[in-house]
């Protein structure tokens, strides 16, 4: 995880330079606090992968001798037929039409989305998928 935390730390440096420039070319403010925010998510997800490397110790990647076959087996558990994701799209789809409608259809949007992140969250918690 080493290598990907200093891949998202250069990816921040350069966009950082990126946004110095253009900042003293263009003076306009939305591009330059776009590419700012690019560099703090880039930062944000660097400083993530460093902290986590440092906490579980060297990875099959990390190794510069390694073989591919050193990384096989299990990766962790997705879930190959969710439609969780689909209904919270469509909340999220509808707390935003909401803020255009009014804000009873933003508020009963915002009641959906939280509902639907419970039930994608704790999809094989209950019924024949549980563990």
């Amino acid at each position: 995880m080493k290598v990907q935390g200093w891949l998202f730390i250069l990816c921040g440096i350069f966009f950082a330079a990126v946004d110095v420039v253009y900042w003293y070319w263009s003076k306009e403010p939305v591009g330059t606090t776009a590419m700012a925010i690019s560099v703090g998510f880039a930062f944000m997800i660097g400083y993530y992968l460093m902290y986590t490397a440092r906490r579980i110790g060297d990875q099959p990647e990390d190794n510069k001798q390694g073989e591919i076959s050193e990384g096989a087996g299990e990766l962790g558990f997705f879930s190959p037929h969710s439609w969780w994701p689909l209904f919270v799209c469509l909340a999220v789809s509808l707390t935003a039409v909401g803020l255009v409608i009014g804000w009873w259809l933003f508020l009963i949007g915002v009641f959906a989305v939280i509902m639907t992140m419970i039930g994608f969250v704790f999809e094989y918690y209950r019924g024949h998928f549980s563990h």
